[in-house]
């Protein structure tokens, strides 16, 4: 599905491309849904129109715009997943966090929706930490997100609620990474954490052979939960 709207950079030297989902009334609240290394694909297109079903706005930025925008691709077809790599290896997770800070701008004073939430997945998972540890964003959960234990001396930044989904068998986030995740985020009176015994990467995504539908289901609930107690 491809995006519908085009959001300024915080710069104002380019547009952010976005496929917004928009509620029947008045928001409830904003989610920017952030995607994994795969694009604004029908998946994360998929999980914005059920936001807006619940009555929220939800936005889903196309993050690797800066070097091709408009990418969807299947994790299940091996040519596009090692694709999907090299995009990531390629994207610039400075100028992403500002594209973030840019899309919670406009949804405020563009909007005039005051509470927002952000959920992302994987790649995204990783940029929800980012948004709870350097912007002001109201609520974040993040599903599987890699690397967080390489920025556990962010976390006394956490001022706002934070909900992490960690499957346990997690192959690009192995035992170690979990472990220092609990060590460093268990005590932390804003972090709300998850495991997931016996679980892989991906297992929330809305399709595919990834999917795990009682997990998926399990961590949705509560990622609706978390959003209606901390977005009301």
């Amino acid at each position: 599905m491809p995006t519908n709207t085009s959001i300024p950079t915080l710069g104002g030297e380019g547009a952010i491309p976005a496929y917004v989902a928009r509620p029947a009334g008045t928001p409830r609240a904003a989610i920017i849904v952030y995607q994994e290394i795969f694009g604004v694909n029908p998946g994360i297109c998929k999980k914005a129109d059920d936001w807006a079903a619940l009555g929220y706005l939800a936005v889903a930025p196309d993050v690797f715009w800066r070097q091709e925008p408009g990418i969807e691709l299947d994790p299940d077809v091996p040519e596009e997943l090692q694709k999907a790599f090299g995009y990531m290896q390629g994207h610039d997770f400075f100028g992403g966090i500002q594209d973030v800070e840019a899309v919670i701008h406009w949804i405020r004073r563009e909007q005039h929706v005051e509470k927002v939430g952000f959920v992302g997945f994987c790649m995204g998972g990783k940029v929800a930490y980012e948004a709870a540890t350097r912007t002001d964003i109201d609520a974040s959960v993040g599903y599987y997100g890699v690397m967080i234990d390489q920025m556990l001396g962010e976390k006394h930044a956490i001022a706002r609620p934070l909900m992490l989904h960690i499957p346990t068998a997690d192959h690009f986030v192995g035992p170690e990474a979990q472990q220092a995740m609990h060590d460093g985020l268990g005590d932390h009176p804003k972090v709300t954490l998850h495991d997931y015994e016996g679980l892989d990467h991906g297992f929330a995504a809305d399709s595919g052979s990834r999917r795990d539908e009682e997990g998926a289901q399990l961590a949705d609930q509560r990622t609706r939960d978390f959003f209606a107690a901390h977005l009301s």
